[in-house]
């Protein structure tokens, strides 16, 4: 049920992206745009039509508000693969952007992306202003020097910091890079309905956590050409991990236990969350 409810509402994002981008100019930054978004579990995506779903919010407002959470993140991965960041030169099994065109067009390319998300939330269709408001101020919290941002400087910090991150620091870091997009994913559905979304933001946190902590371990003993991308590289330059701190039977079980946590935080919505609890055990069984 979850492979093919992921499957759809991936396709249905992408049929979305590309209604916004249609109009864009014929120029390399357009096109790279494109690229970026291709391909990719869009979990974040997913989540935000299955919080709408469960709160019977209409279709089409979270679809705008699912085409704009995958624009942003694609967006955070074209700037991450940057060489003055993480370097990488394989996403989703393809060339990075910046080494299919180069540099400056992959700088380009994300911060047009993350415009486009901002744009897609100011839509009529979603709602009345003040919950395009709170979608638009959410969005820019999770995406900023208080989340993502913040989780990515502490990141690239940490690569030169004079002793390796314990494992409270790495947990801090990890809920800005990878947790906070999660967490406005999971509430954007819920507050398009005008309905309270603590229970959802609970169920995001602890499925944000193990899915940086499966990241992890998908690093050590995952395939590369599965995954889509370089593997092996936090060894290799003796980054600290959730793997390095607890070994890979301690992380794989504190994944499992926020899984249940996960799973118990959608309590209140019985078996129409069904879906849900399957995302939150995919995470920790994925192979990319």
């Amino acid at each position: 049920m979850f492979g093919a409810a992921l499957a759809a509402a991936a396709a249905q994002v992408q049929d979305r992206l590309a209604q916004a981008m249609a109009t864009l100019p014929d120029q390399p930054v357009s096109h790279a745009m494109r690229y970026a978004v291709a391909g990719g579990k869009g979990v974040r995506g997913f989540l935000v039509l299955e919080g709408a779903r469960l709160h019977d919010a209409p279709p089409e407002a979270a679809l705008a508000a699912a085409a704009a959470v995958e624009a942003l993140h694609a967006y955070s991965l074209v700037h991450d693969d940057l060489p003055a960041m993480d370097d990488d030169d394989l996403r989703r099994g393809q060339p990075t952007v910046h080494v299919k065109w180069d540099e400056a067009t992959a700088i380009l390319a994300g911060d047009a992306l993350q415009s486009l998300a901002f744009e897609l939330l100011t839509e009529p269709v979603i709602g009345p202003a003040d919950i395009r408001i709170a979608l638009l101020r959410g969005l820019a919290g999770a995406a900023g020097a208080r989340g993502m941002v913040l989780g990515q400087a502490l990141d690239i910090a940490a690569e030169t910091a004079p002793a390796p991150l314990t494992l409270e620091e790495i947990t801090e870091l990890q809920s800005g890079k990878t947790g906070a997009l999660i967490r406005w994913s999971a509430e954007a559905g819920p507050i398009i309905a005008g309905a309270d979304p603590s229970s959802l933001g609970n169920y995001a946190d602890a499925l944000g956590l193990a899915f940086q902590i499966a990241d992890d371990i998908l690093d050590v003993e995952g395939d590369q050409e599965t995954a889509g991308k370089r593997l092996r590289k936090d060894a290799a330059a003796g980054k600290a991990t959730f793997v390095s701190h607890l070994g890979l039977e301690g992380a794989r079980r504190r994944a499992a236990e926020l899984v249940a946590l996960a799973e118990a935080a959608l309590d209140p919505y019985g078996s129409r969350a069904e879906t849900l609890r399957e995302a939150a055990r995919f995470v920790i069984a994925r192979r990319n």
